[in-house]
């Protein structure tokens, strides 16, 4: 008897949890480097979170309950969050602009893919890449 998979819906969004010492410092990041929006702000409460949006990527901030070693959230050990976007080239001058420092310059990846890297202030390793070879 062959199990029969149901159709599933669309509208499939990503949503992030991420662990930073500092929620003023995530915030900081990527609203004014990367130019994400605040979508929630409950800094100020017992129970300090924050999140971000920008287009259909969420990421939310809650402070880690122990310590966290910065090297297991990097590649690779930790995740590669990867931000597609519509135009690279704007993005990365969009972030050399803010004064935040590159972990790799924009370039064209052997896939044909173009990207630059950066860690954000709590370590979490990001690629910005561009939606389709140049």
């Amino acid at each position: 008897m062959t199990a029969t998979v149901p159709e599933r819906r669309s509208g499939l969004r990503v949503r992030l949890e991420v662990f930073p010492d500092d929620l003023d410092a995530f915030v900081d990041f990527y609203t004014r480097v990367l130019g994400f929006r605040v979508a929630e702000d409950r800094r100020a409460t017992e129970w300090p979170y924050a999140a971000v949006e920008r287009g259909g990527v969420r990421i939310g901030a809650v402070r880690p309950w122990r310590d966290v070693d910065p090297a297991a959230r990097a590649v690779p050990t930790g995740v590669e969050i990867v931000l597609e976007v519509e135009d690279v080239r704007a993005e990365h001058d969009a972030v050399v602009a803010s004064g935040w420092p590159l972990a790799e310059d924009l370039r064209e990846r052997p896939w044909g893919l173009t990207d630059f890297r950066v860690f954000d202030p709590a370590g979490h390793y990001l690629r910005v890449t561009g939606r389709e070879a140049d």
